[in-house]
């Protein structure tokens, strides 16, 4: 197989950008199995719930769904397992102190290829109060309504 370049977007956690403020964003490589890889291909990947944790100098992402790969039968592994993001060390003594003091959330925002890699951009978030939730509902709705006037305008 030849060696792919560029990057290829695979899954986004659109949540993420509705419930946080992204402060931060980091690339991360994951550790996974074969049949993982091929499934994570297919696109057969639920980022929704996901989050990561910082466990003896170590990340992990828990609640990444990825859906068994249909021919990998005895191969296959625990669609829900905890699975290890590799950082460098000072990254992860970073984020390590950001979150136990200052209330940050580590937050898995994207899974993309790139250089046919499988690679995770992992986002350092504060969470978002409900009126601010509606203040970014409201924003995004009045930029379309812009981008739908601007487009009749130039028809």
């Amino acid at each position: 197989m030849p060696h792919q370049k560029g990057i290829k977007p695979v899954a986004q956690n659109r949540k993420a950008f509705h419930d946080y403020f992204v402060e931060e964003r980091y690339e991360c490589g994951i550790a996974l199995f074969g049949t993982e890889v091929k499934s994570i291909r297919q696109g057969r990947v639920n980022l929704k719930e996901s989050w990561a944790t910082i466990r003896k100098g170590e990340v992990w992402v828990e609640g990444m769904h990825i859906s068994p790969y249909e021919q990998g039968n005895i191969y296959n592994r625990d669609p829900l397992r905890a699975k290890k993001l590799l950082l460098h060390k000072s990254e992860i003594r970073k984020l390590d102190g950001l979150v136990a003091r200052q209330g940050y959330t580590l937050v898995p925002l994207e899974i993309y290829l790139k250089d046919g890699r499988m690679k995770v951009q992992l986002g350092l978030c504060k969470g978002k109060a409900e009126h601010d939730k509606r203040d970014s509902i409201a924003k995004r709705d009045a930029d379309r309504d812009i981008r739908r006037a601007l487009r009749e305008q130039n028809r």
